[in-house]
C-alpha cells in the first residue's frame, strides 16, 4: 500500500513510505483509545521501543504529590523510525504481541 491513510488523530503523517502491515498510515493497523507522549528510553528491540512518561499522583493522607512513571513498549513503524532520546506521541491499538498494545504515530522531537 503506498498511499497515506487518514488515522483519525491530529498528527503529521510521515515523509518516508514503509511497507510495515503494523503501520497506521501505510498498513492495515487501526487505532483506537489513547495517546500519550512519552520519551523513548530504549530502541534495542526490532521494530518496538520502549516509552515512558510521568505523572503526579496525590498522597492525601500526606496532602502531597508524589511522581510517577509509566514503561510500554510500542511498536516503531519504519517510516517514523524513532531512536533513543526522542520525543513521541504514541496511539493505542489491538495488541500486537504479548507487551504491544501501542504504536508510534508521531515523533515529535529529537534527531
Amino acid at each position: 500500500m503506498t498511499e497515506t491513510r487518514d488515522i483519525g488523530i491530529e498528527v503529521e503523517t510521515p515523509e518516508e513510505v514503509c511497507d510495515d502491515d503494523n503501520c497506521p498510515f501505510h498498513g492495515t493497523l487501526p487505532v483506537r483509545g489513547r495517546t500519550f507522549e512519552g520519551e523513548v528510553k530504549s530502541d534495542d528491540m526490532e521494530k518496538t521501543v520502549t516509552v515512558q512518561w510521568s505523572y503526579s499522583q496525590k498522597l492525601p493522607k500526606y496532602e502531597r504529590y508524589e511522581r510517577r512513571n509509566t514503561k510500554v513498549t510500542a511498536h516503531n513503524p519504519q517510516c517514523i523510525n524513532a531512536v533513543e532520546g526522542d520525543t513521541v506521541k504514541i496511539a493505542e491499538c489491538r495488541p500486537l504481541s504479548k507487551t504491544k498494545s501501542f504504536v508510534v504515530v508521531e515523533k515529535i522531537s529529537g534527531e
